[in-house]
């Protein structure tokens, strides 16, 4: 197996209705996950310092022009570990305030949103994808010509099981700052 990196991804929510969640397709050069769907992210940079909160809002001001002045961090969620990739990601659910969204061609294909509500409705099934000559039993949501998938789909897991956990207060701070 390959060397394990660390990655940081935002579960970016539009505060504007429809409360859309940000995604990206990935430019077809880059040598990770070409063409593929995303949440804006990538790896933990030497000028990160190792922070994770950090590597993610770089990232998500790298990849589609949101700079961290319009982002407020709501919950780190846990590290999804890879099942074949090499990169551990670690999410971190953000509010987005409003402005534009810019790709940077270099990096990202397209950027494109999912309102929070279709997320919420749970329209993840069991699916197969052919990737790298594998078949993969893998999570997926498909949306408006764009299909989610792996550790995309891992991570929209975790953010229903966090949503529906009382305990964590996801919910409550999210339902709450999209009502301002």
């Amino acid at each position: 197996m390959k060397e394990q990196r660390e990655a940081a991804v935002a579960f970016g929510i539009l505060t504007e209705e429809p409360h859309g969640v940000i995604f990206i397709e990935r430019a077809a050069h880059l040598r990770d996950h070409p063409g593929q769907i995303g949440l804006p992210g990538g790896g933990v940079d030497p000028i990160d310092e190792g922070d994770h909160q950090r590597a993610a809002l770089r990232e998500l001001r790298e990849e589609v022009g949101v700079g961290s002045e319009r982002v407020t961090i709501v919950e780190r969620l846990p590290t999804v570990r890879p099942r074949f990739g090499r990169h551990a990601v670690t999410p971190f659910v953000a509010l987005i305030a409003p402005g534009p969204l810019v790709i940077d061609p270099s990096e990202t294909a397209a950027v494109f949103t999912i309102p929070l509500a279709t997320i919420l409705e749970r329209r993840l099934v069991p699916g197969i994808v052919h990737f790298a000559e594998r078949e993969i039993a893998t999570p997926v949501l498909d949306y408006d010509g764009y299909r989610v998938w792996g550790m995309t789909a891992r991570i929209l897991e975790l953010f229903f099981e966090r949503w529906d956990d009382a305990a964590s207060g996801l919910r409550v701070r999210v339902e709450e700052a999209l009502r301002r």
